[in-house]
């Protein structure tokens, strides 16, 4: 826990850093090097968020998860409303020879349609004179928001005594925790000792333990089968969310939908708003639905949404009814996903950094495979592309169910090395290894 906790301090104070930090990159190498150590940083936090949530809360983790996914998605969409106020409405540099360049802007926009990349050659952007934006501002805002975040996680080090230079008097907070299942009773073991002792759901050692090959001795095939299939899931359900709120816009403005750009610009903020409100929906449905399916009601609504927006492609309503739609389908797939796995595979925390890598993966690859794909083949493409996705991820869902049926139940002479160790709960209710 004190590992965990040590590196979502210093990795949300990075997040801080890099915001303030990117206005002041004045060359593209450099700007490179700060946007990736923010992303190494969010894929800290990402994977020690739910890891340490599934250790913690166990079998009541898909609550936990489906509200930890509802403040990323609220973030999603909070962030462009704070950034607007400091875009700039005509070009972000001015010249002599360009003083009539915000005329020429819609013009402009309107060729920048991944569909003719050609035309960009025409038209002359200045690139030296008066810079005229106030976009740092927005940069700066958004660090001075994330600083709490550091503060807090640095303030419950300090409680749980995990801090080395200061020793709180006070009890810590988690040992207090009645939803944790790994917490023993306070008269039990002494609060010295509970500050030392990291919280061991599936009998790790530290944070990195489940990499370990003397945790995979004995597994069978289904063990790895199910982390696979879980991770290709989420692949292609998180490369939709990626590629699907990456072109949606440019889809709606090429042919034959030609929507009017300042109403298309609405479409993904609207996916992102029906995300949002889908993990909010989440949280009270995840307590009486099981995670599987959810899993199940979710990408049969992904794949019929593609399906009945591939049937009407001419019709510009049901482009934003088919776009909320799919935000709510998408909006409870990864922390659904996310419980059901641990569920199969006793909560040993090692399936979460295996299904966050593979949704990581999905929305980086996917987004470029459509990107280059309706560039080639035109916009329509990009309805078939998400068609195709949805397929996929049905059918490895399918196949995860299979694996699920196929993994050995839990037993109580279950060797205590095998990855296959169940949680057994002893008299007092509380989860052991």
């Amino acid at each position: 826990l004190a590992q965990s906790l040590f590196a979502l301090f210093a990795s949300s104070l990075a997040i801080s850093l890099v915001f303030a930090i990117i206005p002041l990159c004045h060359n593209v190498v450099v700007l490179a090097v700060v946007m990736a150590v923010a992303g190494l940083a969010m894929g800290c936090i990402d994977t020690i968020s739910n890891m340490q949530l599934v250790k913690i809360y166990q079998k009541d983790s898909a609550i936990f998860l489906q509200a930890l996914h509802f403040f990323v998605g609220f973030g999603a969409l909070l962030s462009p409303l704070i950034a607007d106020p400091f875009l700039s409405d005509t070009n972000c540099i001015l010249s002599n020879s360009t003083a009539n360049a915000s005329s020429n802007l819609p013009h402009i926009r309107k060729s920048l349609v991944p569909h003719h990349p050609g035309n960009l050659s025409h038209y002359d952007l200045p690139m030296k004179g008066m810079v005229v934006t106030r976009v740092s501002y927005a940069f700066w805002i958004m660090a001075l928001i994330n600083l709490p975040v550091p503060i807090a996680v640095f303030f419950l080090l300090y409680k749980e005594r995990m801090v080395p230079c200061f020793n709180s008097s006070s009890h810590p907070l988690l040992s207090a925790d009645e939803l944790a299942m790994e917490t023993r009773p306070a008269e039990k073991e002494d609060l010295s000792t509970a500050a030392q002792r990291p919280l061991a759901a599936g009998g790790h050692d530290d944070l990195f333990s489940c990499c370990q090959s003397k945790n995979f001795r004995g597994a069978s095939y289904t063990y790895f089968a199910v982390h696979i299939t879980g991770a290709l899931v989420l692949f292609m359900t998180d490369g939709i969310v990626g590629e699907y709120s990456g072109f949606i816009y440019s889809y709606a403005v090429e042919e034959p939908l030609s929507v009017v750009h300042k109403v298309a610009g609405y479409l993904p903020s609207l996916f992102w708003g029906f995300i949002t409100l889908g993990r909010l929906i989440s949280i009270p449905v995840s307590y009486r639905m099981k995670p599987a399916t959810m899993v199940f009601i979710n990408v049969v609504g992904v794949l019929i949404t593609f399906l009945l927006l591939l049937i009407f492609s001419y019709s510009v309503v049901f482009l934003f009814v088919g776009t909320a739609s799919l935000g709510l389908f998408l909006s409870s797939t990864f922390p659904s996903m996310l419980a059901y796995t641990e569920d199969i595979l006793q909560y040993k925390g090692c399936a979460t950094t295996v299904l966050v890598t593979g949704a990581g993966i999905g929305e980086m690859v996917l987004q470029l495979l459509v990107g280059s794909i309706i560039h080639d083949k035109g916009s329509y493409s990009f309805l078939v592309c998400g068609m195709i996705f949805g397929g996929l991820a049905f059918t490895f869902y399918a196949f995860l169910l299979f694996f699920h049926r196929m993994y050995p139940k839990p037993s109580s002479d279950t060797d205590d090395a095998s990855p296959d160790k169940p949680a057994v709960m002893d008299d007092t209710g509380q989860y052991q290894r």
